[in-house]
Formats: C-alpha cells, structure tokens, sequence
C-alpha cells in the first residue's frame, strides 16, 4: 500500500454539505477503492482539509481524487508519500 495526502480546497458548494454522513460516504469511496483513510485534518492556510490515505497505486489514487470531487465538491491536490524511515534506506542505498 501507498500512502498519499490529499490536501484540499473548499468550494461554497462543499462547505453548505458538510456532514458527518459525508465523511462515512468519503471513508466507503476509498475502501470501494481498496484503501483506507488513515485520517482526515481540517487546516488553516492554503488548504482547508488534508486526507490521509493508503491506496494500492497511484491509479487508485487519481481515481479517488475524482470520486471524492463528485462526493463533496473540494478539489483536491494529491501528493505521494513515504515513511522517513523508508526514505533515509533509499538514499543510503545509492
């Protein structure tokens, strides 16, 4: 699994569908997909939410990036992301 961060913006539209409901709906998209979320962050600053996911592959990804979208209305940025842990091997292999 992949682990990668949806980081997003509110639309007028996405704030008035606030719910707890929409948030079990986002849950079961990603599941549908494969994944879990792993959390979900409401943010101050460029973004307003980050959603935490492990998906199999970045087509998963992408493919929950656009359902999500349908679902609430928030546009989102997507950025893969990897343990430090796993980082710091990588470059200590090269």
């Amino acid at each position: 699994m992949s682990t990668f961060f949806m980081f997003g913006k509110y639309s007028a539209e996405a704030l008035e569908k606030v719910s707890v409901d929409r948030t079990r709906q986002a849950h079961q998209v990603v599941e549908k997909l494969g994944g879990r979320i792993k959390g979900i962050y409401a943010l101050l600053g460029e973004y307003d939410i980050v959603v935490i996911v492990e998906l199999p592959r970045m087509a998963e990804a992408m493919k929950a990036s656009i359902a999500l979208k349908r679902l609430t209305d928030i546009s989102f940025f997507t950025a893969a992301a990897m343990p430090v842990e796993e980082f710091d091997q990588i470059v200590g292999e090269m």
